[in-house]
């Protein structure tokens, strides 16, 4: 497995290795001691699937809040997606900034997104699946979401505002700006 700390060190890429045979391959996607050494702690209680048709499907930029905040572990199973993480740390060097990554079923790569960032992730391909593990309980009372196109953050998204396709949820999102601190470095 490689770890690949990014611009934002606390998230990173994750590839697990493939052993391929006449068969095709196995992968060990998940091994709570191996990931503990990576600095990916777990515990994962839920794992979630998302099924995404089209290209330029946008879900985020979203986070929990409270007890239940999520660390996410996120995987493409099929197609592609530009997944990023913004630092959501009130106080931290990085505060407002975000990383972003190509994730695909061809490079097999994860990302670790711990708690304290909001999430979103682009689907690069008409037909796209999305796994990923949590470690907070779904609470909808804790969910807090940021605009996907806020200003302030400048994510360089890889579908243009005409064509994004969006929740009507995730079209009326606040700025950044404009929440209460959701995370203290």
């Amino acid at each position: 497995m490689t770890v690949e700390a990014l611009a934002i060190a606390d998230v990173k890429l994750i590839t697990p290795p493939r052993f391929r045979d006449p068969r095709g391959f196995f992968s060990e996607t998940w091994n709570q001691g191996r990931f503990a050494e990576a600095g990916i702690p777990g515990p994962f209680i839920q794992d979630n699937h998302a099924v995404s048709n089209g290209f330029g499907v946008l879900r985020g930029l979203h986070c929990q809040v409270g007890p239940n905040a999520q660390g996410k572990l996120v995987r493409c199973v099929k197609g592609a997606i530009y997944d990023v993480a913004v630092d959501a740390r009130f106080g931290s060097p990085t505060f407002g900034h975000y990383v972003g990554a190509t994730i695909s079923a061809e490079n097999w790569t994860q990302i670790w997104v711990p708690v304290g960032f909001l999430h979103a992730y682009c689907t690069l391909t008409e037909e796209t699946e999305v796994i990923y593990k949590v470690t907070g309980a779904y609470d909808k009372a804790a969910e807090r979401g940021v605009i996907w196109n806020d200003p302030d953050i400048g994510i360089d998204w890889p579908v243009s505002p005409e064509t994004v396709i969006l929740s009507e949820k995730d079209k009326v999102l606040p700025r950044l700006k404009d929440l209460p601190s959701l995370f203290h470095a």
